[in-house]
């Protein structure tokens, strides 16, 4: 991205200043490494989401972002409650895609002698790839309750602890879930995909607590060094596609009866209180539940593979937090508590201490936040860090308590399976002590560590910024990957 027509505010915040239509600024939290290496189009995205009705404070962009589909991946967008809009490209497609940590109670000594057996009994157990089905089989009456219930339908149906649930973004529920606003081909998508990872950039993940960077935080969510945590990244599947597809073609073609004119089709939007904006947003609610338990079903069916192989393995939750959500939050603005509808797209929620929306036991330290890397490269355990609500005499929080997700691409899938050969990378991951069990090498090509930005740039960018501390390093020990 050209620098020069940015305005630097500090090391790790750029503005671009209001123009042709933008009602408020676009800013970027990033390094100015990660800004240069950031494509054009993520400037001219986060500017046109500027443009959207009823937006407020900025379009902001997080230190992984890159060009998406409408929004950048990356971006943060809050809309006024009566006077905003809800944008299905704002979500994406993979509607609650998020990260689920997990402390086993065990070392890296203790899986060493077993690595190779548990990444195949773990690959046998989780199903991964494009159009992986489970032997989970829901009816009609059971696609219905998991839209409604998400992780704790789940819980109920025998899929792990109500301990569990505490541990969840939203007590793993959305409420006002309305599955009756969700296509019957959304549903036949769903039916058989329950509790399996898909592909792209999706994995459950073996990994090893090589750094804890902040003692007392770390306590607080139970990490340590040496620990191995499991890892589980994956969202609502065909069903959030889906839900994705079905909306941006109503929100295009009701555009015109909206009297608003559209920066660029793929930011389609509707009034949050028209018809078909509140059809969206419980469709999308139950996009959000069925990501819930899709992740609690996963952690249920790694549990049993685990205690096969190392029977005393715990296996409790860290926390589950999802990064492409739109959600009713308040948050305080130029002084006035506001209630805004806040988009995420590749960008996790980052309350920080003392937010209302935290369990008890984590009041003190704030919400954690997961960020995943890739199968080669490290991943990180971050706290949320903006003052919240009432924490301080003002109250405002950095880009609406929102914080990056991963690494983020640097190149396209198509550029990495011309650079990469899937077998080639899992012989050199291999040879790192790194086990990788697929069902596509293409898969791998194309989910390459070298096709993601520096993952450590971006952590450290954030905690830069202010925008989430960094709590624990982790790095892969065997990953199961789509």
């Amino acid at each position: 991205m050209d620098t020069s027509r940015l305005i630097r505010k500090s090391e790790t915040e750029w503005w671009i200043e209001p123009f042709a239509g933008m009602t408020v600024p676009g800013i970027i939290y990033a390094t100015e490494n990660l800004v240069r290496d950031m494509d054009e189009k993520v400037y001219e995205q986060v500017s046109s989401v500027a443009r959207l009705p009823g937006i407020v404070q900025a379009s902001f962009a997080m230190p992984d972002a890159h060009w998406g589909y409408g929004f950048p991946i990356g971006g943060v967008a809050a809309f006024d409650s009566d006077s905003g809009v809800v944008s299905a490209g704002g979500v994406g497609f993979d509607i609650s895609c998020g990260v689920r940590a997990l402390r086993t109670g065990l070392t890296v000594d203790d899986v060493a002698p077993v690595k190779k057996e548990l990444a195949d009994v773990l690959f046998r157990a989780i199903p991964a790839g494009v159009g992986s089905t489970g032997t989970l089989k829901l009816n009609s009456n059971q696609m219905m309750d998991m839209l409604t219930g998400g992780a704790r339908w789940a819980v109920d149906s025998g899929y792990g602890v109500r301990e569990d649930l505490e541990r969840i973004e939203e007590y793993g529920c959305m409420a006002g879930a309305r599955p009756e606003n969700v296509s019957d081909l959304a549903i036949k998508r769903q039916k058989d995909e329950m509790g399996t990872l898909g592909s792209g950039n999706h994995y459950l993940e073996v990994q090893k607590v090589t750094e804890v960077f902040d003692i007392e935080l770390a306590r607080a969510f139970g990490v340590r060094p040496g620990e191995v945590v499991l890892s589980i990244h994956c969202g609502s599947r065909g069903l959030g596609h889906q839900i994705g597809t079905d909306y941006l073609r109503k929100m295009v073609s009701e555009a015109p009866a909206f009297g608003w004119k559209m920066p660029d089709r793929e930011l389609a939007f509707a009034p949050i209180h028209s018809k078909l904006g509140q059809e969206y947003l419980g469709a999308m609610r139950a996009g959000i539940n069925c990501a819930l338990a899709n992740r609690q079903i996963i952690t249920h069916l790694a549990r049993q593979a685990f205690v096969r192989i190392l029977p005393a393995a715990k296996l409790d939750v860290i926390y589950d937090v999802s990064h492409n959500t739109c959600k009713l939050e308040q948050h305080i603005v130029n002084g006035v508590r506001r209630e805004l509808y806040v988009h995420r797209k590749g960008a996790t929620r980052a309350f920080g201490p003392g937010h209302p929306a935290l369990p008890r036991a984590l009041e003190a330290a704030g919400q954690p936040v997961l960020i995943g890397g890739t199968m080669g490269t490290a991943s990180f355990i971050l706290a949320g860090a903006a003052a919240t609500l009432g924490g301080t005499a003002a109250g405002e929080t950095a880009a609406f308590s929102s914080s990056c997700h991963g690494a983020g691409r640097q190149m396209s899938r198509h550029q990495a399976l011309r650079q990469w050969n899937g077998r080639q990378i899992v012989d050199q991951l291999a040879a790192r002590g790194i086990l990788i069990r697929t069902p596509s090498q293409r898969g791998v090509a194309e989910e390459a560590p070298g096709a993601y930005k520096d993952v450590t740039a971006v952590v450290d960018a954030a905690h830069e910024a202010k925008l989430s501390r960094k709590v624990a390093r982790l790095e892969p020990l065997v990953c199961i990957k789509g």
